[in-house]
């Protein structure tokens, strides 16, 4: 087989090449904005989260609770102790 070289051939495969580099280029772009855009929509939703907490922190700030702990096993590591006086 013989391969001659001529200049339609020569462009038609220039022309192959920096179609595929621009289409890479393009989907790589593409790519670099969705994560971007994931990226900013974390960020986004972390900072409502952080904001949320604050404003419960706000609202609850000088308040005081009382925790139950009726609800936990006997065998809990603190027990009531009875003090005797000593004369």
């Amino acid at each position: 087989m013989v391969v001659e070289a001529s200049l339609p051939g020569l462009l038609r495969t220039l022309f192959i090449i920096g179609g595929v580099f621009l289409l890479l280029r393009f989907l790589g772009q593409l790519m670099i904005a969705k994560r971007n855009m994931e990226e900013e929509r974390d960020v986004n939703a972390k900072r409502r989260n952080f904001e949320s907490q604050k404003r419960k922190a706000n609202e609850n700030s000088g308040k005081t609770r009382i925790l139950n702990n009726k609800g936990k096993s006997s065998n809990s590591s603190i027990e009531d102790v009875e003090f005797e006086e000593i004369e």
